[in-house]
């Protein structure tokens, strides 16, 4: 399939791959909080809608970002993985929560504390390691 982009600048390639409001939630969803099917994406907090969540999913699979398994013991079920080009997005996750952090505190004073910003900013590269193993650790206990 052919991909369409508005110019040869890398920055605004990758803004028309992942620039919509929920492609990259769809992948913190899958590599931090370990949703893997569509109804644990829908039931998420971020509440996507069902018809916005299927066009998402298609879109970023074409991209190859995602790819959809079934399980042997039901065809019918989906489950939706990280690719390497997927998990490749796991530094741009852990920067923008890390801008969010810092820059985003005063418009949203609810903005969660869980996450250990101060370790990942000390530790960017041993935290994406971590979490790209833990995720590929996940995934390995599906047989598929």
């Amino acid at each position: 399939m052919a991909h369409s982009f508005r110019c040869d600048c890398p920055i605004t390639s990758a803004l028309d791959v992942l620039g919509d409001k929920w492609t990259l939630v769809i992948v913190k969803q899958m590599l931090i909080d370990g949703k893997k099917t569509f109804k644990e994406f829908v039931e998420a907090e971020e509440a996507i809608a069902t018809n916005i969540l299927t066009d998402r999913l298609k879109k970023i699979e074409e991209k190859g970002i995602i790819k959809r398994l079934s399980l042997p013991e039901n065809k019918k079920s989906k489950h939706y993985h990280l690719t390497e080009k997927g998990l490749g997005l796991t530094p741009v996750i852990l920067e923008m929560a890390i801008w969010s952090d810092g820059n985003l505190r005063d418009l949203h004073p609810d903005l969660s504390t869980e996450n250990p910003i101060e370790y990942i900013k000390l530790n960017k590269a041993s935290f994406v390691n971590i979490l790209q193993e833990r995720y590929k650790e996940r995934i390995s206990q599906t047989q598929y």
